[in-house]
């Protein structure tokens, strides 16, 4: 893919997020990464959604230097850095602050899979990541943000291809995908489901996680080598962007 046309899907996959209802003002930003060239393009910080183009997004290269565009990189950039650093399946990033996922990370809570609909997409919990230290917060606090998803995927031995979400605590939700499309749709997905779980615990606290059986029958009949249920969205390309 040419650097013009990443550029042009990550500025269409920002605006996207308003338009799902997933960000207010300018509270959220979609990267992607050109692992051949050694590239990410990422939101600009603080730049409305509706005046984000091609000229001014921004471009740096994998130490977050600033290859191309006037504006400054989100300042949420050594998070994406350092997933992409550590997560090589990972292809683009979104970050927001949606409310109901954002509820789960404030309550330090990770998300069970409670139904079916969470297991089409997530091979089990999306976690809630442990909280920094104090030092982390005050030294390199964006990219200590990035490591302690990535410590907790690696201490727990989780594929983040497999469960491409997690909540930072206090923060909010991040999703990863194959292309800036996939991870919108699934922090679209991931907002919805948190939205059921919120309501869920609301009537019942201590209510469980499904079945492992039933919630691993429905992952894998959409993802892996045995896969048969791949057309019915994003999840596999019914409605990819073009």
């Amino acid at each position: 893919m040419e650097l013009m046309e990443l550029k042009q899907q990550v500025v269409e996959a920002n605006r996207d997020l308003p338009r799902q209802n997933l960000v207010k003002f300018s509270w959220g930003n979609v990267s992607a990464i050109d692992r051949e060239r050694g590239l990410i393009v990422i939101k600009p910080v603080g730049i409305p959604y509706p005046e984000l183009t091609v000229e001014n997004v921004s471009v740096t290269d994998l130490e977050g230097n600033v290859v191309e565009g006037p504006l400054k990189p989100s300042v949420d950039l050594d998070i994406h850095r350092a997933l992409y650093e550590h997560f090589p399946d990972c292809n683009a990033i979104v970050h927001t602050h949606s409310t109901y996922a954002t509820v789960m990370a404030q309550l330090h809570r990770g998300l069970p899979c409670f139904g079916t609909t969470h297991a089409d997409y997530f091979a089990g919990e999306i976690p809630c990541v442990d909280a920094l230290t104090d030092e982390e917060i005050l030294e390199n606090y964006e990219w200590n943000t990035g490591m302690a998803i990535v410590r907790y995927y690696q201490e727990h031995g989780l594929n983040p291809k497999d469960i491409p979400a997690a909540l930072s605590t206090n923060h909010g939700p991040f999703t990863w995908g194959e292309d800036v499309w996939d991870a919108v749709h699934k922090s679209v997905v991931l907002e919805e489901i948190s939205k059921m779980a919120v309501h869920m615990l609301a009537i019942e606290p201590d209510w469980q996680a499904i079945p492992r059986v039933m919630s691993d029958k429905h992952y894998y009949r959409k993802h892996g080598a045995g896969a048969y249920f791949t057309n019915d969205d994003y999840g596999h390309g019914m409605i990819r962007r073009k």
